[in-house]
């Protein structure tokens, strides 16, 4: 009897409705399923301690040998709200960057962002996810997932003086046009199986279906207040897979390749499509 397989999910709140009917739903007992960081999940999967895992997009430049599962993504259209960067000085002026290193993904959107728009490349220092401390050691800081959704990005202040933040979200669709895509479904060649887009939609599915119970079991567990759990997985985060998603995916890791923050590649691999080439 085959064992089954191990699926590295990401501990954040945007996750949740994901892997819902791995939990909870129909297909409970399908995958053996934990939860790491982005940044932990896409290492399981490089070291085999993971056949499947939700990872950074960034990371698909640097394992060749994984396939993204087509349906599900963990984007944005707008503001996502869990990936701030705070700066104690005018952005122009920005030259080093503490940053929570949790998601891979975000700290390189960071950097593109910065120097496309405005020539800037600052030094980049990880530090735990304390806002505070950041700004100590940098004129920036970012902050992503759960600790960002901590923080008020309203009115924020360091030592009286009011900070300056942007959503990076946001900031990625007014510069390009496109969703932001931060993590994808992704399977190492070997345990791929044709039937696994379906299986992770399905799942996904039953959780958009239980969105009201994810809020109430994750987001206020949390320690989110209802209302601002409910926005975030309906408003901010979007979790389509499309063909929009799938140009951005692309323009996202030729320009990391372009700064010299990732490997070159050609394109990412999908799933469906190894499948097709497989059986035909």
């Amino acid at each position: 009897m085959r064992a089954r397989r191990r699926v590295s999910a990401v501990r954040f709140l945007n996750s949740s409705p994901l892997v819902w009917g791995f939990l909870h739903g129909p297909q409970r007992g399908i995958f053996d399923v934990h939860f790491s960081l982005p940044s932990e999940c896409a290492e399981e999967l490089r070291t085999g301690e993971s056949d499947i895992g939700l990872v950074p997009a960034i990371e698909l430049a640097s394992q060749r040998d994984l396939m993204v599962l087509p349906g599900c993504s963990v984007a944005c259209r707008g503001a996502v709200r869990s990936i701030l960067f705070f700066s104690r000085k005018p952005i122009e002026e920005v030259e080093s960057i503490a940053a929570d290193t949790g998601s891979r993904t975000s700290v390189v959107l960071a950097q593109i962002w910065l120097a496309r728009k405005f020539g800037l490349r600052p030094s980049v220092r990880p530090y735990p996810p304390k806002l505070d401390e950041m700004l100590e050691l940098a004129d920036a800081a970012l902050i992503i997932g759960d600790a960002a959704l901590h923080l008020d990005p309203g009115l924020p202040e360091w030592r009286g003086r009011p900070l300056f933040v942007h959503d990076l979200g946001a900031e990625w669709v007014e510069m390009t046009g496109l969703p932001m895509v931060f993590a994808v479904w992704a399977v190492k060649n070997p345990a791929a199986d044709p039937d696994d887009p379906a299986v992770f939609q399905a799942s996904a599915a039953y959780g958009f279906a239980h969105i009201d119970e994810i809020v109430k079991g994750e987001g206020v567990e949390r320690g989110y207040p209802a209302e601002v759990a409910h926005r975030y997985l309906t408003e901010n985060i979007s979790y389509a897979f499309g063909a929009a998603e799938q140009s951005s995916l692309e323009y996202f890791l030729k320009a990391a390749a372009d700064l010299g923050l990732a490997p070159s590649m050609t394109e990412p691999r999908y799933l469906e499509t190894v499948a097709a080439d497989q059986n035909s």
